[in-house]
């Protein structure tokens, strides 16, 4: 089975060459100072939009064999949390194949699913594809997750157990989210620093609720609370803010912006 591009040629350009060329002006020359990450925290907007964020990241951490990618489900098919089982996921710049032997290890907990249909449409995790080819200095597989919104102590026990599973492997978990959706930039970027601040602690409770306590459109907390969880067993202590942005530095409309932040947990 076989994940076919489906927003190549809308969130990021389908021919190769054209994708190459503009992940090269979006990234820039190589860092040479690079984490040692358990995790990142990355957008998924258009990557014209949060591109320059998401490479801020990536050109900063190396990318182990495997790479675990849990993002939020937008189209509202599957199960609450619906794991990818076949075999490749396309894109312009080649197959990347799934990690089917982590795929049924995960499997093992009682909430994940095995379920194609969350998958087809959703581009939260699809985007960060790009990034990881160009940064991979060897070959990796992905873990494919994305999440619906699920009470605290069922998303922090998913963490515990992917972290679990995870802390003796080579690994990294990547967290697909946005930040503030279509509000003036500096009141998105007032809110946003309340959930980084808890981000940068590890504080998933913390980021839970006050995402809901001051109504804060992240689309990937659900991931996000997961994705620490699973860091911090793994040996993260703490998270940090590479970079942050918004749309309207693209656009020119500051006034209903989607804001991106970057961070990578160590």
């Amino acid at each position: 089975m076989r994940r076919k591009a489906s927003v190549a040629g809308t969130f990021y350009p389908s021919k190769e060459e054209e994708l190459k060329k503009l992940l090269q002006q979006l990234c820039g020359e190589e860092s040479e100072e690079k984490f040692s990450a358990k995790a990142v925290l990355v957008p998924h907007a258009g990557i014209v939009y949060s591109g320059r964020t998401a490479c801020a990241v990536y050109k900063r951490i190396e990318i182990p064999e495997k790479v675990i990618l849990l993002g939020p489900n937008h189209t509202g098919f599957g199960p609450d949390v619906a794991i990818y089982k076949g075999e490749l996921w396309e894109t312009p710049l080649g197959d990347v194949p799934v990690d089917k032997e982590l795929v049924e290890e995960l499997l093992g907990h009682p909430v994940v699913e095995e379920d194609e249909s969350a998958h087809l449409y959703e581009h939260s995790l699809e985007v960060q594809l790009p990034f990881l080819i160009k940064y991979a200095r060897t070959s990796f597989k992905i873990t494919p997750l994305v999440l619906k919104f699920i009470n605290y102590d069922k998303a922090e026990v998913l963490g515990t157990f992917l972290g679990n599973t995870l802390k003796n492997k080579s690994a990294l978990v990547v967290i697909s989210s946005d930040m503030s959706h279509y509000v003036p930039a500096d009141q998105a970027e007032e809110k946003d620093s309340i959930l980084i601040s808890t981000m940068e602690r590890l504080l998933t409770e913390e980021l839970y609720f006050k995402r809901i306590q001051y109504n804060i459109s992240m689309c990937g907390f659900i991931p996000a609370v997961v994705g620490i969880e699973a860091a911090k067993v793994m040996g993260a202590k703490r998270g940090i803010l590479i970079d942050y942005s918004h749309s309207g530095e693209v656009t020119g409309d500051t006034n209903n912006v989607v804001t991106y932040a970057g961070i990578i947990f160590v």
